[in-house]
């Protein structure tokens, strides 16, 4: 544990950083599997499911949790099925 004031709240601040991009990054992958499993299953809603999906995948990409070519992977095989 660092001694330094500044270095402590810096410890603080980059715990709660990392959670919030961990809690995005599961909020992305969810939206993806359901709009694949939507997109499997044949289910009515399948164009909203997609479109929650890109939304998720861009917010993703432009915080830099995903790299942008991963990004455009995903969306491409979400339209693509």
């Amino acid at each position: 544990m660092p001694n330094i004031k500044s270095a402590i709240k810096r410890v603080k601040t980059s715990e709660a950083a990392h959670d919030q991009n961990i809690a995005q990054k599961n909020e992305m992958r969810t939206a993806v599997k359901r709009a694949t499993t939507a997109k499997e299953n044949n289910a009515e809603n399948v164009d909203a499911l997609v479109s929650e999906a890109v939304k998720h995948v861009d917010k993703a990409a432009k915080k830099n949790l995903v790299h942008t070519n991963k990004a455009a992977r995903v969306k491409s095989r979400l339209m693509a099925k």
